[in-house]
């Protein structure tokens, strides 16, 4: 029988592409539908019963950790996501693989390999993943400090984070302020909070995000809205920009 797939991701041009290069690595599988968002994955979830997702830990409505957890022991799940430290965390829990975004095709060439050779076990029921490891809510604020004076600052006025030695520069249009948690954490912890990590050095507010431009050198840059810097944009995360 030929192997029945789903692929939930809230990006057009990601889902695009992984599904180009899962025709192309694995013809003989069928793409049974596409979902955009968490309440789409769920409903053709239960309607179509796949025998593999590829599933977007990260989607509006509900998250692919709560829709994988739905499947019960009727359907292999590949998570994709740009935080690694959730998937692994995932896999370790029973998921059968993950790729990071943006998808190269070497990494999704090791997970079909994989997929191939467990796809006909039954596969386990991940009920217990979302509530394992469903990150905790975006704080509303942010405690900083500058000097000797710690600052609460609204979310809502956070324009980028910088990443700078042992610490994580908070910029807002008003002041600068310090605080020590990691970049990669402070990306993981707001990315529901409508806040990208754009660079391995910087997290920028999408609301503040006037333009997305390339250089003559072709490198990416963004452009804040009342505000004077300019945040370059990763090879790994110009994914984001390719519709803009």
């Amino acid at each position: 029988m030929r192997p029945r797939m789903l692929i939930a991701d809230d990006e057009p041009l990601l889902r695009s592409a992984l599904r180009e290069q899962l025709q192309q690595l694995w013809p003989e599988a069928e793409l049974v539908a596409e979902a955009a968002d968490g309440y789409e994955a769920l409903r053709l979830g239960r309607e179509l019963a796949p025998d593999l997702a590829f599933l977007d830990i990260r989607m509006p409505g509900i998250s692919g950790l709560d829709v994988a957890r739905t499947f019960g022991g009727r359907t292999h799940v590949v998570f994709v996501t740009a935080y690694d430290e959730h998937a692994v965390a995932a896999f370790d829990q029973g998921a059968l693989d993950y790729v990071l975004k943006p998808v190269e095709p070497v990494r999704l060439a090791r997970t079909v390999a994989r997929v191939r050779e467990r796809i006909a076990l039954p596969p386990p029921d991940l009920a217990q993943v979302a509530q394992r490891l469903q990150p905790a809510a975006a704080p509303a604020w942010i405690q900083a400090s500058v000097g000797q004076t710690i600052h609460f600052i609204d979310l809502h006025d956070i324009v980028y984070f910088a990443a700078e030695a042992k610490y994580t520069r908070v910029v807002t249009d008003r002041l600068e302020a310090h605080i020590r948690t990691p970049l990669k954490e402070l990306a993981d912890m707001l990315a529901d909070a409508g806040f990208w990590q754009v660079h391995r050095g910087y997290v920028v507010a999408v609301r503040r995000i006037a333009a997305a431009m390339r250089d003559a050198d072709g490198a990416m840059w963004l452009t804040l809205r009342n505000h004077p810097a300019r945040l370059p944009v990763s090879q790994r995360f110009q994914a984001r920009f390719r519709g803009m």
